[in-house]
């Protein structure tokens, strides 16, 4: 199947009960047994759920691995990989990353044992040189988030392969209609399905898809033991969402390359950061490993102070200010007081991360209009 037929198609049969085309919301905590251990596949909700193993099914086909695992939010599904590390390993990440990510790893994990490094990607040489006799796990975005460096896929698998450390990508920002990190040697993938899978912000959602048996099983076990599961009608709508998702993502793609050029010759707009110009550092790799460049545009109004930030913020209308991202509907917001307050400025700065950075998740309205939001919201400086 090519990905357009998959996305409908891979892993969902109708139910064979009642004939139904779209897979039903299996809302049931247990399941009767005949006897005690004779059932039909199925025996308690946290440990298995037709809607929900249709998912992961569906994820599987989608990032072309072994199994796909599904947990209640992309931070459980992240919780559930460090959890199979042990006190003194190492996660080694890339150093622009998401706040939550970042404060799961040194707030939570570091206090248990499991240090953290955050180095720059973008050179791969980076990750050679730090890898230890402790490192267990290395830790990709790309794009990051927010801001939107590339790191090339298959160069850092092909260090983790040689180091004997496993590679995981976070592939929220590309989805796997942009870009499947499996097929480039990495070990793991995660998703915040919140965000692009599901599509329309209304579900909090996270998934893993394994490349080989040892990771899924392992993740598996852990899913059912420390039961951090999505529920059947969360399953359902993301279920629902990946059915579009090619259509989506490509929208937002168009819309986005829109409105980074306009935003490229706005005068009062200092830097823009997003990976189809083609003088950003990463485009090159973005074009090898990518099918598009993504639907999400940072742009940085230059200074070091939030005043200029939020009149803008306050001004869009078809640009809402909000958390997440991916939807269908455009958001906008400050990374450094919203989704990586929890960073400290200095390590923000580290990856020119400033207090002057604005993030935009493009959605799928006419971009005629989303520019003329920007537009009118710029001029209010």
């Amino acid at each position: 199947m090519k990905f357009e037929t998959k996305v409908i198609h891979a892993g969902i049969e109708p139910d064979p009960q009642t004939g139904a085309v779209m897979t039903p919301i299996y809302q049931t905590s247990t399941y009767k047994q005949d006897a005690p251990n004779v059932h039909k596949g199925y025996e308690y909700a946290r440990t298995q759920n037709p809607t929900r193993d249709a998912l992961e099914n569906n994820l599987a086909a989608l990032e072309n691995g072994y199994g796909g695992i599904c947990f209640g939010s992309g931070l459980a599904a992240m919780d559930a990989i460090i959890k199979t590390l042990k006190s003194g390993d190492e996660v080694l990440s890339t150093n622009d990353l998401y706040g939550g990510s970042y404060r799961l790893l040194r707030a939570i994990y570091q206090k248990m044992g499991i240090q953290s490094n955050f180095v720059d990607m973008r050179n791969p040489e980076n990750v050679r040189d730090n890898i230890n006799e402790n490192t267990k796990l290395i830790w990709v975005e790309t794009p990051t988030n927010p801001m939107l460096q590339v790191v090339d896929i298959e160069e850092i698998c092909k260090i983790g392969k040689e180091a004997g450390v496993k590679v995981v990508v976070d592939n929220t920002f590309a989805t796997p209609y942009l870009q499947q990190p499996l097929n480039l040697g990495a070990d793991m993938v995660l998703h915040s399905a919140t965000k692009y899978l599901g599509g329309h912000s209304d579900v909090i959602h996270g998934a893993i898809v394994c490349k080989g048996k040892e990771d899924y099983e392992s993740l598996k076990f852990m899913q059912n033991a420390s039961g951090a599961v999505p529920g059947p009608l969360d399953c359902f709508l993301i279920l629902r969402g990946i059915k579009t998702l090619h259509l989506r993502v490509q929208r937002a793609c168009e819309n986005a390359e829109k409105v980074a050029k306009f935003l490229k010759n706005h005068p009062k707009v200092e830097k823009v950061y997003y990976p189809g110009f083609s003088d950003h550092p990463g485009h090159e790799i973005a074009k090898k490993q990518m099918k598009h460049f993504g639907g999400m545009v940072s742009f940085d109004l230059g200074g070091d102070h939030n005043r200029d930030c939020n009149k803008v913020l306050e001004k869009t209308h078809f640009f809402i200010l909000a958390e997440s991202l991916g939807g269908v509907e455009s958001l906008i917001g400050h990374p450094a007081s919203m989704t990586h307050g929890s960073i400290p400025k200095e390590e923000r700065l580290k990856s020119g991360l400033t207090d002057s950075l604005i993030r935009l998740s493009v959605g799928v309205e006419n971009s005629d209009d989303l520019i003329a939001d920007l537009s009118n919201a710029l001029d209010a400086l």
